[in-house]
């Protein structure tokens, strides 16, 4: 185990000041005036008034996009030109989630989640009680008019020709459904959403662009054209395309507002200014006491602003992503933290205004419901694997739960939320930019699960690398997108960080 030489730890502010921001009701104000306008368009293309075929609205993370999806499948539903409409998501996990929060919108007689009977057995009790829930096409109830599944179970061979034969086209006359939504679209490849694409003529896709695609890309089957990879997020494959309206909700609810210069860093190219609803002191941790450097360390965190500490003194890792002695290190610090106690304060908001209730809810561990309150998180199976070790021994000698503590990769993370994130970053001890350590959307996911603070630990030297590696492409394969190169994309992300060193000794 290492042991902290340094005396005191001192942070350097971010070199890019934190901006200013609108928060509360008029930050919430701007995505309500972009869902407006989106359930518009929709209702104008249903009544044939407007030839688009896609709607695509474009979410950084933690914007309450799902909020945003229901409202939209609620309008659409109402519409006297949609008889029957399908909403889709890559994972069982999330359509679980979508049936039960559309079953507690429109009743649950009349939202479906169509499931595979080997995965029956993985959906919530309470998503039992608030969705109908059916393995088979012929189970379906007249009175379901929105069917929830994955992109596979919709998507199945001859799925289509069952759902045309037991219900029928929808109003279009042709498809069996009326309206296609896609859930964390940017999160679909092309091959994948080319199961659904033909199950409804107008497809409405609502997702994170920064959301990691689900598989990596690679070897890739399909290399004719080289300007395609059906490996890439399916959108993508419209942006300049005349039938596709899009637009971009510009304020995020996750984040605490010192996070907003990172979410900024993480979406430049945003047409509009991006704010947040979480207005400074909205979210605050008290802490118990706790030896000096680790006291600075988290109240550094709990300030809201992101969060690096460089290690210098550690044995070798056994890889640049692989380090022991770095999960050890930050196993040192939960400790303390766990140890210490704390709370972590939430403002409460008006639904329908977005403005502060004057309520405050409050967690610390032990603590039910709400997001789990520390998450800590790798980019390597091996990595986690330390992490979960040592997660599982602070739980022993906690007390705790995995609501209070849990490990994951990166990767299984993305559409998470927590309180706190403690990460390796992806880059520590790197000797080269590759195409999985500097993947914008691992880092984008890395820094954007937390709601209060976020901790990143690394290796010395990520200022050396990002100035002396080869340039790596931002686009690779010839593929569409407008992502930056990764080393202009890292640096800016990392001056948004304040920033700390220490030296420990083993």
């Amino acid at each position: 185990m290492s042991v902290v030489t340094s005396p005191t730890i001192e942070f350097a502010a971010p070199l890019d000041a934190p901006p200013s921001g609108v928060h509360h009701g008029a930050a919430r104000a701007a995505n309500d005036n972009v869902a407006a306008e989106a359930s518009r368009i929709l209702a104008a293309v249903l009544d044939a008034d407007e030839g688009y075929s896609r709607l695509l609205l474009k979410a950084a993370a933690g914007a309450g996009k799902s909020f945003v999806l229901r409202r939209l499948v609620a309008d659409a539903i109402a519409h006297t030109n949609t008889r029957r409409i399908a909403v889709v998501a890559f994972t069982n996990k999330q359509v679980f989630l979508l049936a039960g929060d559309l079953g507690d919108a429109l009743g649950r007689d009349r939202v479906c989640l169509f499931v595979s009977s080997r995965r029956l057995h993985d959906v919530p009790d309470d998503v039992l009680h608030r969705a109908t829930v059916i393995t088979k096409t012929a189970e379906i109830p007249d009175s379901c008019e929105v069917i929830v599944a994955t992109c596979h179970k919709l998507g199945a061979i001859s799925e289509r020709n069952r759902q045309l034969q037991y219900f029928g086209a929808g109003v279009n006359g042709e498809a069996p459904f009326d309206v296609l939504f896609v859930d964390e679209a940017w999160q679909i490849a092309h091959h994948v959403f080319g199961m659904v694409s033909n199950a409804a003529p107008i497809w409405v896709g609502v997702g994170d662009v920064g959301q990691l695609p689900p598989i990596e890309v690679g070897t890739n089957p399909w290399r004719g054209d080289p300007g395609y990879n059906p490996w890439r997020a399916w959108p993508t494959g419209y942006g300049n395309d005349p039938l596709t309206w899009s637009d971009e909700l510009p304020a995020v609810h996750r984040p605490a507002a010192g996070h907003l210069g990172l979410w900024r860093a993480f979406y430049p190219d945003w047409k509009y200014d991006l704010h947040c609803v979480a207005a400074p002191r909205d979210r605050l941790s008290k802490f118990g006491a706790m030896p000096d450097v680790s006291a600075a360390i988290w109240e550094q965190v709990g300030t809201g602003v992101p969060t690096l500490v460089e290690v210098d003194g550690l044995l070798d890792a056994d890889a640049a992503d692989v380090d022991l002695p770095l999960v050890e290190f930050l196993e040192s610090l939960l400790d303390d933290l766990f140890t210490a106690g704390f709370t972590l304060t939430t403002a409460e908001y008006d639904d329908a205004t977005g403005e502060p209730t004057g309520k405050l809810r409050k967690q610390k561990p032990g603590s039910k419901g709400g997001n789990p309150l520390v998450a800590v998180l790798a980019t390597r199976n091996q990595a986690v694997d330390d992490a979960t070790d040592a997660v599982e021994r602070l739980r022993e000698k906690h007390g705790l739960t995995d609501h209070d503590l849990l490990a994951s990769t990166v990767d299984s993370w993305q559409g998470q939320t927590n309180g706190f994130t403690v990460a390796l970053h992806p880059l520590t001890g790197a000797s080269k930019l590759d195409e999985f350590n500097s993947a914008f959307g691992r880092l984008a996911v890395t820094c954007t699960r937390a709601t209060h603070g976020l901790l990143l630990v690394a290796r010395p030297g990520l200022d050396d690398l990002l100035r002396e590696a080869p340039a790596r492409p931002g686009t690779p394969f010839g593929e569409p997108g407008v992502r930056q190169l990764p080393r202009q994309t890292h640096q800016r992300i990392l001056r948004t960080f304040a920033r700390g060193k220490l030296t420990v000794s083993t």
